[in-house]
């Protein structure tokens, strides 16, 4: 109960952050300007993204609001197995960047499943524009490679490798058998 908890609060805290952000962003900017807010470093350039990251694939917005709402639900249905904290945290980043941009993407201009998402983080040497929905979805996935790596399970118990070395007798004999002619 306590993952699923951690699942939804912070699948609501990214949720609310993106979107007030964006809500800022687009009341506060006209498409287009440029606000430095360390020297070069970070920029918020207010823009309309109207496809996947680095406006790829910018003329099939409702294929990725099919895919959004396919991971959205994927989450919520998935939810209930997990009982790590760890991977209740990176679930709900995924769901609540998921949601936020899938919000964008529903019921923003130009019309519903193919609007356009509020990008607004531009961060100086990085080829990209951005904003906090998707900052969320790459630190999840970054979560999901140092659970892996660590061997941690959706039940919270870290699930080792079993290494045999190579002199083990355990796989000398089974070496051996395989070797050794079948005899009757």
């Amino acid at each position: 109960m306590r993952a699923l908890v951690a699942l939804a609060l912070v699948a609501i805290v990214v949720y609310a952050v993106d979107q007030l952000t964006k809500y800022l962003i687009a009341t506060n900017l006209t498409e287009g300007q440029q606000v430095r807010v360390i020297g070069d470093i970070l920029t918020f350039h207010f823009v309309k993204n109207p496809g996947a990251a680095f406006s790829l694939a910018s003329g099939t917005t409702w294929i990725f609001s099919i895919a959004a709402s396919a991971v959205t639900i994927f989450i919520i249905g998935f939810s209930r197995r997990i009982h790590s904290l760890g991977w209740a945290v990176l679930f709900g980043m995924l769901l609540g960047g998921t949601t936020g941009n899938l919000t964008d993407r529903l019921f923003r201009e130009p019309g519903f499943g193919v609007g356009h998402v509020v990008d607004f983080i531009q961060v100086y040497g990085f080829p990209a524009i951005f904003n906090i929905a998707d900052s969320f979805i790459c630190a999840s996935m970054g979560l999901f490679i140092i659970l892996t790596i660590r061997g941690i399970g959706l039940d919270g118990r870290r699930h080792a490798k079993v290494v045999v070395p190579a002199d083990s007798p355990a796989e000398s004999s089974a070496d051996d058998s395989a070797a050794a002619p079948d005899r009757k």
